[in-house]
């Protein structure tokens, strides 16, 4: 798969397919609009393509970056295993957040990008504030000589499949639920950074992760996690909160990583939310809490 920055580069060598959304989540609805502009693309004999802007667009429009379900760099991994040829990449800015519908249409979707095949949500808005519907991008595909295709909402448990939903049930903590919709489980990159090393003392090394984007964060407590170190997973349990025993004040994400014991302070981990063990409690005294972090840990091993 080849990432392309279309900011200095248009394409000449392909003719492209191309999928349009905002695609935070790349949800079981958005993976049902990926693989039908794969299909459709190897049927015409093109190169399959997603448009991603390397910004969130609220973010330009009004200075409201909402949390993220996934980053860019999760993205990319997702569709690659999803068999895209292209993702182009793409500056959302004040230029391209005022061009028309079908400036849009015509400056980059067909002049920079060589487009034959469109596909999109039944949901999907585009141009100057949001001013085009799914309707009028079948007017100019018409118009401009492109194939458009709206797919039909998507729907689990009688409601359409939405980013904003998955965004509600991470903060509620019904990673279970996350899981159906996403297709996989929720997960957080970030850094693992030093801590006041209390873990280590209570005999429960933790890493302290410091997530690397804005990331949705699930609610506070306990959680059934796998932690992915250097491309291998592990079953870990991961403690969401301000640590109420010791009256912090800071929202912390610490993972305990079960039968592990390398040092891997400074490196990029992943952690996968698969279910939610209880609430963050605030414990009498530390014998309390070391009871409760081993009835922790068993419940992590007997879920598993």
């Amino acid at each position: 798969m080849e990432i392309i920055d279309l900011s200095n580069y248009n394409e000449t060598r392909f003719n492209t397919a191309i999928a349009l959304g905002n695609f935070d989540g790349i949800h079981i609805g958005h993976q049902q609009l990926i693989n039908t502009m794969i299909s459709k693309a190897k049927d015409l004999g093109i190169k399959s393509s997603l448009l991603l802007f390397k910004n969130h667009t609220k973010a330009t429009i009004d200075n409201n970056k909402p949390n993220m379900i996934t980053s860019n760099e999760q993205k990319f991994k997702i569709c690659e295993e999803l068999g895209i040829d292209i993702i182009y990449l793409l500056d959302f800015d004040d230029n391209l957040m005022k061009l028309s519908g079908e400036d849009f249409i015509k400056n980059i979707i067909i002049d920079k990008m060589n487009c034959k095949l469109l596909v999109v949500g039944f949901d999907y808005r585009f141009g100057y504030k949001a001013s085009g519907d799914s309707e009028f991008l079948l007017e100019l595909g018409k118009k401009h000589n492109i194939d458009v295709i709206v797919l039909d909402p998507v729907y689990k448990n009688n409601e359409v499949i939405s980013s904003s939903i998955i965004r509600n049930l991470i903060a509620i903590g019904h990673m279970d639920e996350v899981t159906n919709i996403l297709g996989r489980p929720y997960s957080i990159l970030g850094k693992v950074i030093t801590g006041k090393n209390r873990g280590n003392k209570l005999g429960f090394p933790t890493a302290n992760m410091e997530p690397m984007d804005n990331f949705v964060i699930p609610k506070n407590g306990v959680y059934i996690t796998n932690t992915i170190v250097d491309n291998r997973r592990y079953l870990s349990a991961t403690n969401i909160g301000y640590n109420p025993t010791f009256n912090e004040d800071v929202l912390k994400i610490e993972t305990y990583i079960l039968d592990f014991g390398e040092n891997i302070y400074g490196k990029m981990i992943e952690v996968e939310f698969i279910d939610f063990l209880r609430d963050d409690i605030k414990f009498k005294n530390k014998e309390e809490l070391i009871n409760q972090m081993n009835l922790d840990i068993e419940m992590v091993k007997f879920k598993h």
